[in-house]
C-alpha cells in the first residue's frame, strides 16, 4: 500500500478519488448507521467542494489505496479560509476490510505531521458517539471532546461530537 498526498502532484488526486471516498462514506455508514442518500451527497458535495478549492499549502488529502488500487482509506484537512480559525480534519474513513491493519493511525499521523509543517495550530473535527475505534485514535493523536449534543443533519438523530487540538 502507498499513501499519497495531494501536494505530492497530480496523481495524489487522481480521477475517481473522489467517487472512491464518497463510496466508501457511503457504503459503510448506510451499513453500520442506517445513514442514507442524503448523507453520501452530503459528503460528495462538501467533498468536491473541498478538492476543487484545495491549496496545497493550507489542505491536506490522503488516500490509502490496496494492492489492488482500490481506495482503501482516506483524510482530509481543510485549512483555515480566515485567520484565527481552526483548520477541520474531515472524511476520515477505512474500508472496513482495512480495520485493524493500522492504515487508521498512519492516517491520523500524516494528516496531524501535515497541521503541523502548515502551523495549523488549533484543529477541530465533528463526529458522533459510537465511533469508538475512530475517537481513540482522535486521543491517542491529542483531540478532546470539547461538546456533545442531539443533531439531525445527518440524516438520522446522532449525538453529535466536536473534538478540538491545540498546539501550545
Amino acid at each position: 500500500m502507498a499513501l499519497a498526498h495531494a501536494s505530492e502532484g497530480s496523481t495524489a488526486i487522481a480521477p475517481g478519488a473522489l467517487g472512491e471516498v464518497v463510496s466508501l462514506h457511503g457504503r459503510w455508514y448506510a451499513r453500520h448507521w442506517n445513514f442514507g442518500t442524503y448523507f453520501e451527497a452530503l459528503v460528495a458535495r462538501d467533498l468536491g467542494g473541498f478538492l476543487a478549492e484545495f491549496e496545497p499549502s493550507r489542505d491536506g488529502f490522503w488516500v490509502e489505496r490496496d494492492q489492488a488500487g482500490a481506495v482503501a482509506g482516506s483524510i482530509s484537512i481543510v485549512g483555515p479560509r480566515v485567520s484565527n480559525a481552526p483548520a477541520r480534519l474531515r472524511w476520515f474513513i477505512v474500508d472496513e476490510r482495512m480495520h485493524g491493519l493500522g492504515l487508521g493511525r498512519k492516517l491520523m499521523q500524516s494528516a496531524m505531521q501535515f497541521c503541523r509543517l502548515a502551523d495549523h495550530r488549533c484543529v477541530t473535527l465533528t463526529t458522533f458517539a459510537g465511533l469508538d475505534a475512530a475517537r481513540a485514535l482522535y486521543e491517542a493523536h491529542g483531540f478532546r471532546l470539547t461538546d456533545e449534543h442531539v443533531e439531525r443533519t445527518w440524516g438520522v438523530p446522532v449525538t453529535e461530537q466536536r473534538f478540538d487540538w491545540t498546539e501550545y
